[in-house]
């Protein structure tokens, strides 16, 4: 009877790739991504310029650790992104007036042009996606990546 009860733990059974989450959202990633990067490749600029200049484009002038936040960025890597929209001229960076330890970006008249000459080709590469899946799973996605981007996994137990 001895030989029926082990101590050990079980290994985890080894999910298929179809069932992994980081390999499905990485696949989902490249499936929605795709045909964006053709189209910033025509304008020249990459994924990360563009997500900078809509999220000033969206919120207005902000400092460099909001901006980080709000478009999915590590604040060093933020910081050569911006060096190359300045020279592009596409956004303007001063100090702020109340706290000169505080740098202030804003997307400028060129940068805003950029945005606007792009936005039907973005709007419409999302409406092809929700037209795939439906009204109702487009939103139930969005809701459910958005938890889950929420979740904090540093403080599991």
């Amino acid at each position: 009877m001895d030989d029926l009860i082990t101590t050990e733990p079980r290994p985890l059974p080894v999910l298929p790739t179809s069932r992994s989450l980081p390999i499905v959202l990485l696949r989902a990633r490249e499936q929605v991504m795709g045909p964006i990067r053709a189209m910033l490749t025509d304008v020249g600029i990459t994924e990360q310029q563009w997500r900078v200049l809509r999220v000033l484009d969206e919120f207005g002038p902000s400092d460099p650790t909001r901006i980080a936040d709000t478009a999915s960025l590590l604040l060093p890597s933020l910081t050569r992104i911006l060096q190359k929209l300045e020279a592009k001229r596409l956004i303007a960076r001063s100090i702020d007036p109340c706290d000169r330890r505080r740098q202030i970006v804003q997307i400028t008249t060129l940068g805003k042009q950029l945005i606007a000459e792009n936005r039907e080709t973005s709007v419409q590469l999302m409406c092809t996606i929700e037209d795939r899946l439906g009204r109702e799973k487009y939103d139930m996605l969005l809701e459910l990546l958005t938890e889950l981007s929420d979740i904090d996994m540093a403080g599991k137990s």
